[in-house]
């Protein structure tokens, strides 16, 4: 193993970004010269550093999929650090010039603000106060500034992390000159990440010639879309190493790409196929109905209603049908089942619209989708707000089309395309 220079900060130590940003960060390691390592900074009180120090931040990360096994002895990580346990050593780190890159992945809610904190705790409550408290120290050593990647699933996440760091400076009276230097020596990328990952694999025997407690698996799958830094393939040679990391000014595309294609091939597949008994979705892949349903949404009314190259699409949509299709993974129907109401109304309704402005006639077959998300809604399979359940499982298809609640406009006017599919 050569010597590598720190070069990374990354607050959260566990399975998804050990399998994505530490995954991607080791192949770097091993393709170019990049030469850098991670400190993990564990950002609650409790978590998975102690088990991960313990076997020398070495770690087997494995991709499974119908693509087969790829095996990866990850040993990026360079050291933990617990500010619960040792906040003079967290704060330490704004010391080392050679820090260019924080990531983290602290959870949807992790990027927030709090007037409870104080600059004086050790360390502070929310991460973003935490980060706030590093680079105040690393202002006042008049070093330079990072570059953040956050991987939160939050829109904008870069933003807001941006904007709750200046809070935290307005609220601890850090000062101009502090705010400045946030704005000027310091980049917030927004990103966008995708990948399944699976983390520990409780109910198997992995056989490996040692003992690794933190064994973690994914799907083969991966994509990180970063927005708003055109150098990054020159700090962070993702490129050079065949990695699906796009750097665009686009992002926002390659957002309701995921939404429309992913999430809603998910949203207009569950209600249909929990009303015909299946389980999971590779039981829907492996059944030719099923299978067919999921292509004539995504691939004949979906992707015709959205503005990326069409070969680009197509080929994004042929990787969501192999992740469906993966052995390894039990994504089961009932799970994605939850708030179906307002998660078609995100992920499916727009394409439905979308269709019928481009086309001027409605999509049939997320219009069948649509009335069987009516028809489940009648069943006592349902998890949804109280109210929404109540409402769906009682109300005509007129008033539920009506209901502005639900979908945020009147779409009345798709009454008799969803009623000749309504038993």
């Amino acid at each position: 193993m050569k010597n590598r220079v720190e070069k990374v900060i990354q607050f959260g130590e566990g399975g998804f970004l050990r399998g994505f940003a530490d995954w991607m960060l080791q192949k770097i390691n091993e393709k170019t010269d990049f030469g850098g390592s991670v400190v993990a900074i564990q950002p609650i009180k409790d978590g998975m550093c102690d088990m991960l120090t313990a076997q020398g931040c070495v770690y087997t990360h494995l991709c499974r999929g119908i693509e087969g096994v790829e095996v990866q002895k990850n040993y990026v990580i360079s050291r933990c650090v617990k500010p619960y346990d040792d906040f003079d050593a967290y704060i330490a780190l704004a010391e080392n010039p050679d820090f260019r890159f924080i990531i983290s992945n602290t959870t949807e809610a992790g990027i927030c603000f709090s007037t409870d904190d104080k600059i004086t705790d050790r360390p502070a409550n929310t991460f973003p106060a935490k980060l706030t408290q590093l680079l105040q120290k690393r202002f006042e050593l008049e070093l330079s500034g990072f570059v953040f990647l956050p991987c939160e699933l939050i829109d904008k996440n870069g933003e807001t992390l941006k904007k709750c760091i200046l809070q935290y400076a307005d609220l601890w009276n850090l000062g101009d000159g502090f705010k400045t230097w946030i704005e000027n020596e310091n980049i917030f990328c927004n990103t966008l990440v995708d990948r399944i990952n699976t983390g520990y694999p409780k109910d198997e025997k992995i056989d490996l010639d040692y003992e690794d407690n933190m064994i973690n698996t994914s799907e083969y799958f991966h994509l990180w879309v970063i927005d708003g830094y055109s150098d990054l393939f020159k700090e962070l040679p993702f490129d050079k190493c065949g990695l699906n990391v796009i750097v665009t000014d686009k992002l926002e595309m390659y957002r309701t790409r995921k939404v429309r294609i992913l999430n809603g091939a998910h949203t207009s597949l569950v209600p249909y196929a929990l009303l015909e008994g299946f389980d999971t979705v590779k039981s829907c892949v492996d059944d030719a109905r099923m299978n067919e349903h999921i292509r004539k949404c995504v691939f004949d009314e979906i992707i015709p209603t959205l503005d990326l190259p069409a070969d680009e699409l197509k080929a994004y949509a042929d990787d969501v049908l192999t992740r469906f299709a993966n052995p390894y993974i039990k994504h089961y129907l009932s799970s994605i089942a939850l708030n179906s109401v307002s998660k078609f109304k995100v992920r499916v309704l727009p394409s439905i619209l979308e269709y019928i402005r481009r086309f001027g006639k409605a999509p049939e077959t997320l219009c069948f989708a649509f009335a069987k998300l009516i028809e489940f809604y009648r069943t006592d399979m349902t998890n949804d707000d109280a109210v929404v359940a109540e409402f769906m499982k009682s109300a005509s298809v007129d008033e539920i089309l009506k209901n502005e609640n639900l979908w945020g406009e009147d779409i009345s006017h798709l009454g008799s395309e969803i009623k000749k599919y309504v038993d």
